[in-house]
């Protein structure tokens, strides 16, 4: 049973009344499909241009530079809006009918702060939650809240902000803060 359980029992509240949920624009983020950013590599795959196929990291402005067609902005698209891209600017007078795949050969990383052992930047891996994340950091420290983390995820060019609990699965990009606890 974590913190917020506890209190809820005591206060004679269900939990559904007194858990405090994410903002929905939050959620939404959590529930959309992953698009791309800077920090992510890419495997392009041109079908009979082995060329041109090859892994292709997202620069800081969001796009990925390749052979005769130059750079191609893909922050904010997914895999799939991506190949597309890709498919549109080979159409336009380099090969006849492209046959692009894109998939996501490394995600950008994550970030963990506050009370953890070694704070920093790590790759993300599929199935992350926030305490994951913080056994990938060494764990918490002896004051590291172990019951509610705190996230900020880039949601349509903002970060949002919300106290999540710590089984809570996080996102590429994501920043973690680990507060200090009271008790």
């Amino acid at each position: 049973m974590n913190r917020r359980a506890a209190l809820c029992l005591i206060a004679a509240m269900p939990l559904a009344a007194c858990a405090r949920p994410p903002s929905p624009v939050f959620e939404e983020a959590g529930a959309a499909p992953y698009t791309l950013g800077t920090g992510d590599k890419l495997r392009v795959i041109v079908f009979g241009q082995d060329n041109l196929s090859n892994v292709y990291a997202v620069d800081s402005v969001g796009r990925i530079s390749m052979p005769l067609i130059d750079v191609v902005p893909v922050a904010g698209l997914n895999t799939q809006q991506a190949e597309r891209a890709i498919e549109g600017r080979l159409r336009n007078g380099f090969i006849r009918e492209p046959r692009v795949a894109v998939e996501i050969d490394t995600f950008r990383p994550f970030y963990i702060l506050g009370e953890v052992t070694v704070p920093g930047q790590y790759p993300y891996v599929n199935g992350l939650t926030i305490q994951k994340a913080a056994a990938i950091a060494s764990g918490f420290t002896p004051r590291g809240d172990q019951y509610d983390a705190e996230i900020t995820r880039q949601v349509k060019g903002g970060g949002v902000v919300a106290t999540v609990p710590i089984t809570y699965p996080i996102r590429p990009g994501d920043t973690i803060v680990i507060k200090e606890r009271w008790f």
